[in-house]
């Protein structure tokens, strides 16, 4: 008879002997197993042998090999969950990232944001990009829908120099998708420069790789909101100030400036920053050097953004006097 059991296999025969064997199979290191087999003596056999030797796991039975990639899979998930049940997003250094990343069995993916979060790196994008990827995480850990089908993983590079090494990877951040079955395809790493790194949009791209919709949901922010108040208490006390005389109110330079800024702010791409949350800038970990321009056409940073608005006003600041001088009274000198 034979019976399987989680990593152990053992398996049992009666014979003409008075006597019976017992082989069990015991996990060594190096991924090799040992057999021992043991004899049980009854009333008046022989004396008690061992015999140890080791085979290849493609020796072994299907059925127990199955059994065993079953209970180590059930070891890795069960560890990756306590660990996400503990923190949302699972730091991990080399040896954590082999195991419970690269090597197989697993039946779950990995989002691994690949960063470097110390002071001494200087990486405000980092940080930045942390801070949202700590929602998404949340989000998904305390969200009804949760299960072991997806988790959210951290390496950074200070911890986990090596797992850099090994991916030929030289820029933080970046996001990578870890499928539960083959290597990541070039769809699996987040396009950060072109998305940016908003939770919402790495949200998008995760849905797009596993099929997991992901509702994210941010602590709340007072901020906006207050100073919504503020600006309409302003407002408010302006109008009842001057309740006897809303003159102001059909003033029409004001309601062309307010215009003229509205304009500013849509032509520079101050949408598209509130949309695909960029980053202000990019410094090269190597080098040090500050980037203001995104190389890419299809991408841009904050900083890109505030210098176009600053062009953009200056041009129609120029336009305005023009305008004012070709049309004001003063000699021609002066309008010159």
């Amino acid at each position: 008879t034979s019976t399987c059991k989680g990593p152990h296999c053992s398996f049992e025969r009666q014979t003409c002997q008075p006597f019976k064997y017992k082989i069990s199979f015991v996990e060594h290191r190096g991924g090799r197993l040992g057999v021992r087999r043991n004899v049980w003596p009854t009333a008046g056999s022989i004396n008690i042998t061992k015999i140890l030797v080791h085979l290849n796991c493609n020796d072994l039975p299907v059925a127990c090999r199955q059994s065993f990639a079953q209970s180590i899979l059930g070891e890795k998930v069960g560890q990756m969950m306590d660990w996400a049940s503990k923190r949302a997003v699972i730091r991990m250094n080399g040896d954590k990232f082999r195991r419970f990343v690269k090597a197989p069995p697993r039946n779950y993916s990995v989002i691994v944001m690949f960063t470097a979060l110390q002071p001494q790196r200087q990486c405000m994008v980092c940080n930045q990009a942390d801070e949202e990827y700590q929602i998404l995480a949340n989000s998904w850990r305390y969200s009804s829908a949760f299960t072991n089908k997806v988790f959210f993983a951290l390496v950074d590079y200070d911890e986990g120099s090596d797992v850099f090494h090994m991916l030929n990877m030289n820029s933080a951040p970046t996001f990578i998708h870890f499928p539960p079955k083959g290597k990541p395809k070039s769809g699996d790493t987040y396009e950060l420069q072109v998305r940016g790194f908003a939770a919402e949009q790495i949200a998008r791209w995760i849905a797009d790789r596993t099929d997991v919709s992901i509702r994210v949901i941010r602590p709340p922010n007072y901020a906006g909101p207050l100073m919504l108040g503020f600006f309409l208490t302003v407002i408010g006390g302006l109008v009842y100030l001057r309740r006897n005389n809303l003159d102001f109110l059909y003033n029409k330079t004001g309601w062309a400036f307010a215009a003229l800024c509205f304009v500013l702010a849509m032509t520079s791409g101050q949408m598209w920053n509130h949309i695909r949350g960029p980053p202000y800038a990019h410094k090269n970990p190597h080098s040090g050097q500050v980037s203001y321009i995104h190389g890419s056409s299809q991408a841009q940073f904050v900083a890109e953004t505030h210098i176009v608005l600053l062009f953009n006003a200056a041009v129609t600041l120029g336009m305005v006097l023009l305008h004012e001088a070709a049309t004001s009274d003063m000699d021609i000198g002066k309008r010159k």
